[in-house]
This record gives C-alpha cells, structure tokens and sequence, in this order.
C-alpha cells in the first residue's frame, strides 16, 4: 500500500498500480492496534482520511429518502407499481427507534412491497407500534441495569490494578472475553481515569 506495487502469487513480476483503498468497519481499530490485535502499520496506512457515519438513528432525516429508494428498488424488482407511501407511514418509519441499522430498514420495507396490491405502500403501523413500546419497555430496564453493570466493570478493573485482560485481568474476573469488556467499557463510558487509583 505503501509503495503501491504488488506481486501476483508465484510471481516475480513488480506491478505498479494506482489506486486508492476504501476500507469500512464497525470495530474501533485504533482501541484494537493498541491491544495487539490489528497491525500498527496497516491501521496507519488505512487511518488517512477517516470518515465516520452516524447510526440512521442519529439521522432521522435520511430515512424518508432511504424508505422512497427501497420502495422503488423493491418495487421494480418484484414488478409492482407502488407511487405514494401514506403520511402516517413514513412519520411512524421515521419515528421507529430502531438500532440504527440500514438493512434492519430494507428488510422491514421488503414485506409491505410484497404484500401491497396497487399504487399505495401499506406499511402495518400498528407492528411498529408494537416494537416500539416493546423497545422502550427494554430501553427502561436496561438504563436500571446499566448503573450496576458500570459499577462491576469498575470495581473488577480497579481488583486487576487495571489490567484488562490477560491472567488475573478484569475480563477474566468478570468471565468476559476481552474484546466483549473493551466493547461494554466504550458503551457504558468507563474510561482509565474511572479505575485507575
């Protein structure tokens, strides 16, 4: 990558090429190349221009766009003839408290495309409805759990001196693997100042 130039497998030959390389991740690599897990060189190389994207949670206002889009991919796809999707249906869309993922969104658009019979998208807003109260029922009891499940992660760094993992760590303490520890510490905000004595 960084002399742009390769070799084919089995052979001799320098290549020289001209490209640019886009890679995407859901994983924090710079947390990852400090544990020894990614390759520090190649996390630098990769590093040059990140750009992050928001959850669609955090950008309600795309979902309109992105509903319209899958409703015309998935229409001609299956040779229907969907115009209009219904007010309500795009603001109960648009309002879903879902987890932020794209294809989470196609996925539920896809069944309304089958199920539809003429010009009008019939999204079932009363299933959304019910997701929603299911997601705020859960939203609530885990910001009641979430204060004690801190407060153990906590404790169990501050009992390994800080150590993450490793023999006598707090992920082996706590019976987590390590990346699985790392992940619930940047969820739930835990940060060295937080364990360190």
């Amino acid at each position: 990558m960084q002399e742009q130039e390769f070799e084919r497998q089995g052979s001799t030959k320098t290549i020289q090429v001209n490209v640019r390389v886009i890679a995407a991740t859901h994983r924090d690599l710079s947390s990852m190349f400090r544990d020894g897990q990614f390759r520090e060189n190649l996390f630098y190389r990769l590093n040059v221009f990140p750009i992050e994207v928001p959850p669609l949670r955090e950008r309600r206002e795309h979902i309109p766009l992105l509903v319209h889009y899958f409703v015309s991919k998935l229409s001609r796809r299956m040779r229907k003839s969907i115009k209009t999707i219904p007010d309500p249906a795009m603001d109960a869309l648009t309002n879903w408290p879902r987890q932020g993922n794209i294809r989470e969104l196609e996925n539920f658009i896809e069944r309304p495309v089958i199920l539809s019979q003429g010009v009008e998208l019939k999204i079932p807003i009363s299933e959304l409805s019910e997701l929603k109260s299911a997601q705020t029922q859960a939203g609530s009891s885990a910001t009641t759990f979430e204060p004690a499940e801190r407060k153990a992660i906590i404790d169990a760094l501050k009992d390994a001196s800080g150590q993450i993992s490793g023999g006598g760590g707090a992920a082996e303490w706590l019976g987590l693997k390590r990346t699985t520890l790392q992940n619930k510490m940047k969820r739930l905000g835990i940060e060295k100042k937080d364990y360190t004595r």
